[in-house]
């Protein structure tokens, strides 16, 4: 009489085995015990059913958890601010800021008195300091609640006097117009798409002006028989002119000439600036507002102010990006073309040495991030088919290029070069 054969559900992994092992114990640190058991349990009960073997099991409960989100991507697309990679990565010293302030901080507490103090003092003092023509300024949680800020305190059963050519769409679909409008304020349109005078907004304002508003244009340009008013004629209109620069230039950067700055404008005869903290500044996602000190106190103290208000991250990070050493986005802007070739040169030699044909070819960059429309920035990428660009976006870690005509492009102006053996990995195995 023969051997009756094991029963295989019997080889099934024990839980706390499978538990155990490290790759789903990492799992567990990320996502939490009681969902990466759930998901081994599941992947127990798919062996006893037979529709995996026993030895499919561990893989198939990490293959049935959630990928970690966000995740750390190396941007080699050449866009410095890339909307759809958060735009402005944090410098080191923001990173470690942001750790610090995760527990308890001082964020409203003066440690010496053991009073309450002022909220975010460090990070405002640091943006005051940063742009001294600005009387005051505050913080609030990205750019257009700035401008949504403003438009309430100012605007609201008033009308913004606004330039045609200067109601702009941002990303998905989010209209200018409409953003203001939902402050209650009335729009007084003047001028026409392409040309606008002082003239145009002087037959406009009158006594129920809230303010005019001056807008640039940060994600298109208009060429040909055009002409605009700067904020200097502006401020001879007798109202506030609330600028909006977008991009979060605080001082005149002579790469980016047309690029309008906080100081500058300031100087020019703006009441109030308003602009984002994850553009040019290079820091976390906020809205800044610069200006007038009793306007400042004023938006300070509306009741708006307090659904807008920055949490302690966002003021720890800002705080360490105006103390600190340059930032990844400055680092990147600045980067020398000549740097970037030898590094991209150091690529192609690897992945020749793999027996891989590779390029070195020119590259233009871009700002992005809705600043600098129509300024390249030269720069160097390694050539690769294009075969290789999905296998790399879905790689560990993610490696996001540019397609062009067929070819993949690594440009690696926004790759620090501290991760150059980083991406040299991650593509070659891919490639390998």
């Amino acid at each position: 009489m023969g051997e009756v054969p094991a029963d295989p559900r019997r080889r099934v992994p024990r839980t706390d085995t499978l538990l155990a092992d490290p790759a789903l114990a990492a799992a567990a640190a990320a996502l939490g015990r009681e969902r990466v058991k759930a998901a081994v349990v599941r992947a127990q009960q798919r062996a006893r059913h037979g529709e995996i073997t026993p030895g499919e099991v561990r893989d198939a409960a990490l293959a049935a958890l959630p990928t970690p989100t966000p995740r750390a991507v190396l941007n080699a697309t050449g866009v410095v601010l890339h909307t759809n990679l958060g735009r402005a990565p944090l410098s080191a010293a923001a990173v470690e800021a942001v750790v610090a302030a995760a527990g308890h901080t001082d964020v409203e507490l003066d440690l010496r008195t053991g009073r309450r103090a002022r909220r975010g003092r460090d990070a405002l003092d640091a943006l005051a300091a940063a742009v001294p023509d600005a009387a005051d300024v505050h913080v609030v949680n990205n750019g257009a609640a700035a401008l949504v800020l403003a438009a309430t305190a100012l605007a609201a059963d008033r009308e913004i006097v606004v330039s045609r050519g200067e109601l702009v769409e941002i990303g998905d679909g989010f209209r200018l117009p409409d953003l203001l409008a939902s402050t209650g304020a009335r729009l007084r349109e003047v001028g026409t798409t392409n040309r606008t005078t002082r003239d145009d907004y002087a037959r406009a304002v009158g006594p129920g002006t809230g303010f005019v508003l001056k807008v640039h244009p940060s994600n298109f340009v208009v060429t040909g028989f055009t002409s605009a008013v700067g904020v200097g004629e502006l401020a001879t209109l007798g109202v506030p002119v609330v600028a909006d620069i977008g991009s979060g230039l605080l001082a005149a950067d002579p790469l980016l000439p047309a690029e309008p700055d906080a100081a500058s404008t300031l100087r020019a005869g703006a009441t109030l600036v308003t602009a984002s903290g994850d553009k040019l500044l290079g820091g976390p996602q906020a809205g800044l507002l610069l200006g007038d000190a009793a306007l400042v106190e004023r938006l300070r103290r509306h009741p708006l102010a307090r659904a807008l208000r920055v949490d302690k991250l966002t003021l720890a990070a800002l705080a360490a990006t105006l103390h600190g050493p340059d930032t990844p986005t400055r680092a990147a802007l600045h980067a020398d073309p000549a740097v970037l070739r030898a590094r991209s040169e150091r690529l192609r030699d690897v992945l020749g040495g793999r027996g891989r044909k590779a390029e070195v070819v020119p590259s233009a960059a871009v700002v992005g991030g809705g600043g600098a429309p129509g300024v390249e920035l030269d720069s160097w990428a390694v050539s690769l088919p294009e075969r290789y660009a999905a296998p790399l976006r879905l790689g560990d870690p993610p490696v996001l290029g540019r397609v062009v005509r067929g070819r993949l492009l690594l440009d690696l102006r926004c790759v620090p070069p501290a991760a150059d053996a980083t991406l040299r990995d991650a593509v070659l195995r891919v490639v390998d």
